[in-house]
C-alpha cells in the first residue's frame, strides 16, 4: 500500500516539475513570438499619417478625421490584440516638400511602425524612395496611381483604391462601345494623378486615341479656377468631356460647362463623385447624366438607406465623428481603409515587425461591407492592388444610379 502511494507521490512531483518546465517553456515561446519594431509595444501601435488638412485639396481632410475617429472607437473597445492604436496625423497642405518633411518626422522622431494612407499622388511620389530605403511601410496610400502596385521595386509601398489607369481603361472601353467615333476633350490635373489617367485613357482607346482625343487641357492645383481650361476645351468642340480633377476643380468644371450652355457627354473621375462634396456645389441641374464609376456605397444614395454595413457606419459617425458630413463619401472612404488596416494589424498578431506587416498586407482576401456587393479586397506577394473592381454609374436627380456589371479594369496583356 505504502509502496503504491509513494509511487503516486513521486509521479506527482515529476508532474509538478514537468508542469513547471512546461510553464517556463510556454512563457519562453510566448516571449519568442512577440516581435516588435519601432512603434510597437505590448500596449501600443503607433501609426503615422499625412493629410491635406489645409491647402487646395483640404476637402479630403475629413478622411484623416474619420480615421482618427475610427481608431478612437477601436481603442475604446480594447484596441487590436490588446494594443491601443496611437494615430499621429500631420498636415502637409498637399505640398510634396512638406510631405517629405512630415514623413521624416514620423519615421525619425515619432518612430511610427508605419505610415498609413498618406494622401495625394505628388506627395506619395516624393516619399516613396525614402520610405523604401528606410524599410518602413507606406501602406494603403490614398491615391490611385498605378505605381503603388510595384512589389518588385517598391516592396514597402502599397495602394488601396482602384488605380486611375484601371478606371480610365474602363471609361475607354465604355466610350468605344457606346460612343464609337465620338471625339474627346480632356481636363486633367497637371501631376501624376492626372497623367496616370491620361495613360489609362490612351491605353484603353489604343490606336483610336490619336484620332479621338482632340484636346487635352491641364491645370495646376495652385490655380484658383479651371474656367479658362473649360472655355478652351469647349472651343475644340468635342462630343465627350472627360473631367480628371480633384473635388474643388471638378465642381467648377461642371458648373462652368453649364454656364457656357455646353452639353457634351461627361465622364467624371471617381475621386470626385461625392454628392455632398461635388455634385451639390456644382448644381444638381448642371450634373445630370454625368457618367462615372463607383466601388464604394455612396452615403447619400437612397439604395443604402437600410443597408446593415452603412447603418453600422452611420452609428459610428453619429457617435465618434458627429461633426463629420454624412453626405460626404470621403468619410466612407476613410472608414473603409481604416478597417483595412485593422484587418492587417489583427493578422499580425504579436509579430508587429514592419516585415510581417507588409507580409500580412500582401495576403488579404476579405470583404468590407461599405464597398459594392461583390467587391473583394484581395492581394498577393506580386499583387499590391487591393481593389480592382468598379461599376459604371450615371447621375440622375440628386443621386447616382449604378448600371451594368461590376467591371475589372486590370490591364489585358
Amino acid at each position: 500500500m505504502m509502496h503504491h502511494q509513494r509511487l503516486s507521490y513521486a509521479n506527482c512531483v515529476i508532474s509538478a516539475a514537468l508542469a513547471g518546465l512546461l510553464t517556463i517553456a510556454l512563457a519562453g515561446a510566448a516571449n519568442a513570438q512577440k516581435k516588435y519594431d519601432p512603434g510597437a509595444t505590448d500596449t501600443e501601435i503607433k501609426v503615422g499619417n499625412i493629410m491635406p488638412y489645409s491647402g487646395p485639396a483640404s476637402a479630403y481632410a475629413t478622411i484623416g478625421k474619420t480615421e482618427a475617429a475610427y481608431f478612437n472607437k477601436l481603442n475604446s473597445e480594447g484596441g487590436i490584440n490588446g494594443r491601443k492604436v496611437n494615430f499621429v496625423s500631420y498636415d502637409d497642405g498637399y505640398s510634396p516638400p512638406k510631405m517629405v518633411e512630415q514623413a521624416r518626422k514620423l519615421v525619425e522622431s515619432d518612430e511610427v511602425l508605419l505610415i498609413f494612407n498618406p494622401l495625394g499622388t505628388p506627395g506619395n511620389t516624393a516619399i516613396q524612395k525614402y520610405m523604401n530605403s528606410k524599410k518602413v511601410p507606406q501602406l494603403f496610400v490614398s491615391t490611385g496611381a498605378a505605381k503603388w502596385n510595384d512589389a518588385k521595386n517598391f516592396p514597402w509601398t502599397m495602394g488601396w483604391q482602384p488605380s486611375y489607369q484601371v478606371e480610365a481603361r474602363i471609361y475607354a472601353k465604355y466610350i468605344l462601345q457606346k460612343y464609337p467615333g465620338k471625339t474627346i476633350g480632356v481636363l486633367y490635373q497637371n501631376d501624376d494623378f492626372g497623367k496616370d489617367y491620361l495613360i489609362g485613357l490612351h491605353d484603353g482607346l489604343g490606336d483610336a486615341a490619336k484620332k479621338l482625343i482632340v484636346v487635352e487641357s491641364s491645370y495646376e492645383t495652385t490655380s484658383p479656377t479651371v474656367d479658362s481650361q473649360i472655355v478652351q476645351i469647349k472651343g475644340a468642340n468635342p462630343d465627350i468631356f472627360v473631367n480628371i480633377a480633384t473635388p474643388k476643380f471638378a465642381a467648377q468644371a461642371i458648373k462652368k460647362a453649364a454656364e457656357l450652355d455646353w452639353h457634351p457627354v461627361q465622364f467624371l473621375t471617381n475621386v470626385s463623385v461625392s454628392i455632398g462634396g461635388v455634385m451639390k456645389p456644382a448644381g444638381y441641374e448642371a450634373s445630370q447624366d454625368i457618367l462615372s464609376t463607383q466601388y464604394l456605397k455612396d452615403p447619400a444614395d437612397h439604395e443604402w438607406k437600410n443597408d446593415p454595413a452603412m447603418n453600422e457606419w452611420r452609428e459610428f459617425m453619429t457617435k465618434w465623428y458627429p461633426e463629420g458630413d454624412q453626405n460626404d463619401a470621403s468619410t466612407v472612404f476613410g472608414y473603409g481603409v481604416a478597417k483595412g488596416l485593422e484587418q492587417v494589424l489583427r493578422q499580425c498578431g504579436d509579430n508587429l515587425t514592419r516585415e510581417n506587416l507588409m507580409k500580412q498586407a500582401a495576403s488579404l482576401n476579405f470583404e468590407i461591407g461599405i464597398y459594392l456587393p461583390g467587391t473583394k479586397i484581395k492581394t498577393g506577394p506580386d499583387d499590391y492592388a487591393p481593389i480592382e473592381q468598379l461599376q459604371m454609374m450615371r447621375f440622375k436627380g440628386e443621386s447616382w444610379e449604378r448600371f451594368g456589371p461590376i467591371m475589372s479594369g486590370e490591364k489585358s496583356s
